[in-house]
C-alpha cells in the first residue's frame, strides 16, 4: 500500500516534503488553506526527487479551468511527472462569498470543469483547435502565443474530493482517482462511496476500480504513552465533531443513525461552545471514523478495515507526535499486500 503524508499548507512544507521523501513516503499532500499550495509545491518539487507532490485539494471552483489547467501543467513540468491534481468543490459559503465565485450545481459544475481542463490538455498536446463548450464552461480561443505545447511527462492525475453520491459518481467517471473525506467510516465507504465511484467508471465505460486511485487520510488515535493517547483522543474526537457540524456532510451520519448529532453540535456552535464540541463524540462514534489501536496494532487494524479498498492512504493526526511513533507504522503499512 502506497503511504502518503498531508503537509503543513506554509513554508515549513519545503522542509517536511524532504523529510517525507527521505523516511519513504510515496506522496506528500497539500491542502489549500492559508496560502496557495501551488507555489508551494513548486518549490518542494525543486528540492526533492521521487516523492510525489499532490494537492489535497486546491479549491475548483476559485479558478476557472484555464488557470488550473496551466497551474498543474506547469507543476508536472518543474516535478518532472511527479505531480497529482487533486480538486475539490469547497462549499457554497466559500465560493461565493470568499472567492467572490459562482457556485451551482456542484457536482454537474465538476464534471464540466475537469472535461475542461481535460480539453485545454489535449490541445496543448496535439496542436488541435481548442474547442470546449460544456454546460457552464467554454474555452475557445489558444494561440500559438499563449500554447506551452505538449509536456513530456504528460498530464498530471486528477483526482476528485467528495463526500456524497453525486460527487463521486462524477469522480467514477471523469477524474482518475478519489480522495476520501477525512470525514468517513468503512460503513459508508463501501456502502455509499465505492458503488457511487463504479457507477461512474461503468458510465465511462470501466466495469470495475482497476487502474483507479482511492486514496484516504484516516483519522489515528495512538499514543506512546498515556498522556499521549488522551491528548490524541480529545484531539481526533473534537476534529470529528467539527466535520460532523457541516450540514454537508450529514449523509455520513445518516448512514448510522446519527442524524440528530450535527444538529446538536450547530446548536452548541451557536452558543459558542467550540470546546466542548468534541465531548458529543461518543467512543462508538470515535471508533467508528478513526483507527484507536496502540501503536504496534496500527497498521494491522487500518488494513484490516480499509485495506481491500484504499490503493493509498495517509495518517491524519492533528495532535502532536513525533517520526519515531510513526516510523514503524509506515513501514509496515507499505509492505502489506491484499490476500
Amino acid at each position: 500500500m502506497d503511504v502518503d503524508i498531508v503537509v503543513a499548507n506554509n513554508v515549513d512544507s519545503l522542509a517536511a516534503a524532504k523529510t517525507a521523501e527521505a523516511a519513504g513516503y510515496r506522496g506528500v499532500w497539500m491542502p489549500e488553506m492559508k496560502h496557495d499550495p501551488f507555489p508551494l509545491l513548486a518549490m518542494c518539487a525543486q528540492n526533492t526527487s521521487t516523492v510525489g507532490l499532490g494537492t489535497n485539494i486546491a479549491v475548483a471552483f476559485a479558478r476557472n479551468p484555464m488557470t488550473t489547467a496551466l497551474l498543474a501543467n506547469d507543476l508536472q513540468l518543474y516535478s518532472e511527472g511527479r505531480f497529482m491534481l487533486g480538486l475539490g468543490s469547497q462549499v457554497k459559503a466559500h465560493i461565493n462569498r470568499r472567492f467572490c465565485m459562482p457556485w451551482s450545481a456542484p457536482a454537474e459544475r465538476m464534471r464540466d470543469y475537469v472535461l475542461a481542463v481535460r480539453s485545454i490538455w489535449a490541445s496543448w498536446r496535439t496542436g488541435e483547435q481548442l474547442q470546449y463548450e460544456g454546460e457552464f464552461y467554454r474555452h475557445t480561443l489558444m494561440t500559438s502565443f499563449f500554447d506551452p505545447g505538449p509536456n513530456p511527462y504528460g498530464n498530471p492525475p486528477v483526482l476528485l474530493a467528495g463526500v456524497g453520491p453525486k460527487m463521486s459518481r462524477v469522480a467514477g467517471e471523469v477524474a482518475d482517482g478519489f480522495l476520501v473525506h477525512s470525514f468517513t467510516t468503512e460503513r459508508y465507504l463501501r456502502s455509499v462511496t465505492v458503488p457511487a465511484l463504479l457507477e461512474g467508471r461503468a458510465a465511462a465505460g470501466a466495469d470495475n476500480l482497476d487502474g483507479f486511485q482511492i486514496s484516504a487520510a484516516i483519522f489515528v488515535v495512538t499514543g506512546e504513552t498515556a498522556a499521549d493517547r488522551a491528548a490524541a483522543d480529545a484531539a481526533v474526537r473534537s476534529r470529528i465533531a467539527f466535520y460532523a457540524s457541516t450540514p454537508a456532510y450529514l449523509p455520513v451520519l445518516q448512514t448510522h443513525g446519527w442524524d440528530g448529532v450535527g444538529e446538536e453540535l450547530r446548536s452548541m456552535i451557536k452558543a459558542d461552545r467550540w470546546g466542548q464540541l468534541g465531548e458529543v463524540i461518543d467512543d462508538e462514534m470515535l471508533e467508528a471514523f478513526a483507527v484507536v489501536a496502540d501503536p504496534p496494532d496500527v497498521a494491522a487494524a487500518l488494513t484490516k478495515r480499509f485495506g481491500s479498498v484504499l490503493s493509498r492512504v495517509a495518517l491524519a493526526s492533528p495532535y502532536p507526535t513525533t517520526d519515531g511513533l510513526w516510523r514503524p507504522i509506515v513501514e509496515e503499512l507499505r509492505e502489506w499486500q491484499p490476500a
